[in-house]
This record gives structure tokens, C-alpha cells and sequence, in this order.
């Protein structure tokens, strides 16, 4: 058996020793002789029997509802008292699991905050160095087309020169043009010189100087050719045969030279003085204009897109190596990136657990004191009805404390009058005691679970009673004294049967 109902059963049994004392009291004091401070109503024998009976229906009613009123009452006591523990436990553990997870808590967070400050500063540093390694692979493509472009530069100039350095060497192995001597007073008339040129024609060769040398055939006539000047120089022969022989000179490009000769035909005509004659000879060398000066200005060309391109070559080599280089730290960048957005989620998530840890504390405490809430309700309605039922009792032990009051007035004798109410309040008597048994025996089987009882001056004042009968009344004494005497005793010991067990656990 628990404290709660032993506590319970005590307090019952308290309750119906007082309920069976006052009755007794009440029943036993009452006479027709007496003053009582209560209300005296003078009526037959009959209607103070059914206004007992009334009455005392009423008291053993409202002692029932006392009796569950006070079981439901410590039930709602031991659920409070529970509620009231279980909130103490969550409570407990909600401040444990605050103290712990609270560092958690801050630690995660600021692990949290570290990881988006980490990853928002490897992003912006992933940002950059992609932006870095698209402006150098820019400029690297860019390089690379500067290279193209000098490539296709040195090629062109290349070709250019090779065109210029191919006419230069044609120009420098000889070209045979139209060549006629004229009279040099007259352009128009062949010279006398003519028959021995019977070609008509001249090599040109272009000189590295940029002077033209000319060569002229001498056919015939050699015998009698003995000398030719240009500009005071003398020309080189070179005989090609016994009468022939290449007349060679040196001048700068021109249409025409002023050729001096020299003519001794005395071996045929020894009359004839040697004579000196001026020709005229008609040659354009100029075709040769220029072919030195673009020559030199392709291989210049050349050169410069020579040197262009070996620069376009190293900037490209050197973008290429920092646009590597970009790339690279782009790809670092990305796994750094990478690794801080991994790292922010992990805080995140181990932000949210803590959180959810300390949530989910808060949570069991919230409902075990919405718990505690509601059993304090039920024990709050339970106490009300518990003392409206009290209220009850009270008013039904003083509607029978009235009844028995009343003085019945019959025609017989006083003393018959006196023996009824005696017998009446014999009958009383062991109608109490057999509710106040009731009571006892209903406390005995209601489970109680809770420690809180009813306040004490509202329930001592349980009783009950039943009418007494007419057959009863006969075989009673004449003074109901001994009787009287007995239910006291009956009274007595119910009420120390219920106040010792409480004096006894006072003093344990």
C-alpha cells in the first residue's frame, strides 16, 4: 500500500470517527426537556421521523460525495505531483541540455561563421583569379594571333625580298638590250662605227655599286678600232676573235652615252689621218632604277617582321606562361572554393543539430509543463468540488441537527414522549454507525495515489442516521441511559480509531 492511500484510509477513517462522535453527541444530548441553541419545532413523532430520515439521506448522499470527491482529489493530487516531478526532470534536463549544447551552440556557430567567412573569401579570390586567367588567356590568344599575323608578315616580306634579291641577281649576271650607235650631232643617222657593231645589241650588268657595266660587240674591225673612252675613260677590249673583240665600260644608269673612238685606217688608205669620232650610243640601263633600293627595302621589311615576329614569339611565350600560371591558380582557387563551401555546410550542419538538440529540450519542457498546467487544472476543479461537497455535508448535518431538535408533543405522558425520543435517537445512533462503517469500508477500496486530504473542519461533521421505529422505541429503556452511554463509547472509539493512526504518522 502507498503513503498517498494510507494517507487517504487515515484520513477517512478521521473523518468518520468525527462524522459518528458529532451524531452521537447530537443524538444523545437532544431531549425533550433540554434547551438546545438550535431551532425547537414542536410536531408529532411521525413527521420528525420522516424529517430525520429526509435529513439523514441528505447527510449520507453528501458523505458519498465527500468520499469521491476526496478520491478524485488525490488522484488529481499524485497526477499534479507527478506532472509536478516530471516538469522538475525536463526542467533539469533542459537546463543540462542547455549548459551543454549552449557552448555547442556558440562553437558551431562561430565554426559556422568562420566557414562562410573562409568561403566567401574563396570565392572572391575564385572570381579574381578566373577573371585574371580570362584576361590572360585573352591577352594569350591575342599574342598568339600577333604571332600569326608577324608570321604571315615575314612571309610576305620574305617573298618580297626573294623577288627583289632575284631581279637584283638577274640584273647582276647580264641582260642583253637593244644597243645602236647614231652620230652624236645627229641621234638620227648611224654613226660610221655602226658596221663594226653588227649586233645591234649590249649586255647590261647591274654593278653592287649600283652602276651599270656595259658591254658592247665588236664584230669587225678591230684592226682599225684603236681606242674608246667614256667620260675620259678608257674602255676595256677583250678580243673575242682576230677582228672581234667585247668593248667593255663602266657608267650610271642612263638612255644614252657619248662614246669617244679613235679610227686609224692608214694600213688601207695611207692618205686617211687618224681620226677621232664621237658616237653616240643608244642603250637604256635604267631598267636597273631601283632594283637595289628594293631590294634593300625588302630585306629591311624582312628584318623588321624578322624581329616582329621573334617579339610577338616571346610575348606570346611569356602571356602563354601567365596565362598558365592563371589557369592554375583558377583551379586552385576552385578547390579551396570548393573545400570552404563543403566546410560551411558541415558548421551549418552541426549548427543546426546543436540547435535542434537544445530545441527538442526545450520542447519536453514546454510540454511537461503544459502537463503539470493541466493536472494543476484537474486538481484546482477536484479541490472545488471537494469543497462544495464539504459545503454539502455541512449544510446536511445541520438540516439533521435540526430534525433531531424537533420536540415531539403526543397526548401520552411525558415520560412515553421522553422514551420515544430516546429510541429515536438509539436508532440514529446505529444508523451512523453503520455509514460511518460504509465510509470506512468505501475509503478501504478507492485506489488514492495523492498525499493531499481534505481540510479537516469541513469533514468532521459526517454522520448519518435512519428513522427509528415504533417496535424499537417500545423495548428501549424509559430514561435511555445505558444506551446512550454505549453509542458514546461507539462514538469515541471510531474517532480515536481514525485520529490515531494520523497522531501516530504526525509523530513518525
Amino acid at each position: 500500500m502507498t503513503s498517498h492511500v494510507k494517507n487517504t484510509l487515515v484520513t477517512t477513517a478521521a473523518i468518520a470517527g468525527a462524522l459518528a462522535a458529532t451524531t452521537l453527541f447530537n443524538t444523545t444530548t437532544v431531549k425533550a426537556d433540554t434547551t438546545s441553541s438550535a431551532p425547537v419545532t414542536t410536531t408529532t413523532s411521525a413527521t420528525k421521523d420522516t424529517a430525520i430520515a429526509s435529513a439523514q439521506a441528505k447527510v449520507n448522499s453528501a458523505s458519498a460525495a465527500v468520499v469521491s470527491a476526496q478520491a478524485a482529489y488525490g488522484s488529481a493530487s499524485t497526477a499534479a505531483f507527478d506532472a509536478a516531478a516530471k516538469t522538475a526532470a525536463a526542467s533539469a534536463s533542459a537546463a543540462a541540455t542547455s549548459a551543454a549544447t549552449s557552448s555547442a551552440v556558440a562553437n558551431a556557430q562561430a565554426a559556422a561563421d568562420s566557414a562562410a567567412t573562409a568561403k566567401s573569401t574563396a570565392d572572391a579570390n575564385l572570381a579574381k583569379a578566373q577573371s585574371n586567367a580570362a584576361a590572360t588567356s585573352r591577352a594569350k590568344s591575342m599574342t598568339l594571333a600577333a604571332v600569326v599575323s608577324a608570321q604571315s608578315a615575314v612571309a610576305s616580306a620574305s617573298a618580297k625580298a626573294s623577288d627583289a634579291d632575284s631581279a637584283v641577281a638577274s640584273a647582276e649576271a647580264g641582260q642583253t638590250v637593244t644597243a645602236n650607235l647614231m652620230k652624236s650631232d645627229d641621234p638620227t643617222q648611224a654613226s660610221a662605227a655602226q658596221q663594226y657593231f653588227a649586233t645591234k645589241t649590249a649586255i647590261v650588268k647591274l654593278l653592287p655599286s649600283g652602276q651599270v657595266q656595259i658591254t658592247i660587240p665588236l664584230t669587225s674591225g678591230l684592226k682599225y678600232l684603236k681606242e674608246v673612252s667614256y667620260n675620259g675613260v678608257d674602255a676595256t677590249f677583250t678580243k673575242t676573235g682576230d677582228d672581234s673583240a667585247n668593248i667593255t665600260f663602266t657608267a650610271d644608269p642612263a638612255t644614252s652615252y657619248t662614246l669617244a673612238m679613235t679610227m686609224d685606217i692608214t694600213s688601207v688608205m695611207p692618205f686617211m689621218p687618224i681620226m677621232h669620232e664621237k658616237a653616240l650610243l643608244d642603250v637604256d640601263t635604267t631598267i636597273f632604277n631601283g632594283l637595289l633600293a628594293a631590294k634593300s627595302a625588302a630585306d629591311a621589311a624582312l628584318t623588321s617582321a624578322q624581329a616582329a615576329l621573334s617579339t610577338a614569339e616571346t610575348n606570346a611565350a611569356t602571356v602563354a606562361q601567365v596565362a598558365s600560371k592563371a589557369a592554375s591558380a583558377a583551379t586552385a582557387a576552385a578547390t579551396v572554393a570548393s573545400d570552404a563551401a563543403v566546410a560551411a555546410t558541415s558548421a551549418a550542419t552541426n549548427l543546426t543539430s546543436a540547435q535542434a538538440a537544445n530545441s527538442t529540450a526545450q520542447a519536453a519542457l514546454t510540454s511537461a509543463q503544459a502537463a503539470q498546467s493541466a493536472a494543476d487544472a484537474v486538481l484546482a476543479a477536484a479541490k472545488a468540488n471537494l469543497d462544495s461537497a464539504n459545503a454539502a455535508l455541512t449544510s446536511a448535518q445541520a438540516e439533521l441537527k435540526s430534525a433531531q431538535n424537533i420536540v415531539v408533543v403526543t397526548p401520552a405522558s411525558s415520560t412515553a414522549s421522553s422514551a420515544s425520543s430516546t429510541a429515536s435517537s438509539a436508532g440514529s445512533a446505529a444508523s451512523a454507525a453503520t455509514a460511518t462503517s460504509n465510509v470506512a469500508s468505501s475509503a478501504s477500496t478507492t485506489t488514492v495515489t495523492s498525499a493531499v486530504v481534505a481540510t479537516p473542519a469541513t469533514t468532521k461533521k459526517a454522520t448519518s442516521s435512519t428513522p427509528a421505529s415504533s417496535t424499537t422505541a417500545k423495548t428501549l429503556p424509559q430514561t435511555g441511559n445505558e444506551n446512550q452511554s454505549a453509542l458514546v463509547a461507539l462514538g469515541l472509539a471510531i474517532l480515536t480509531l481514525g485520529i490515531y493512526p494520523m497522531m501516530k504518522r504526525k509523530h513518525a
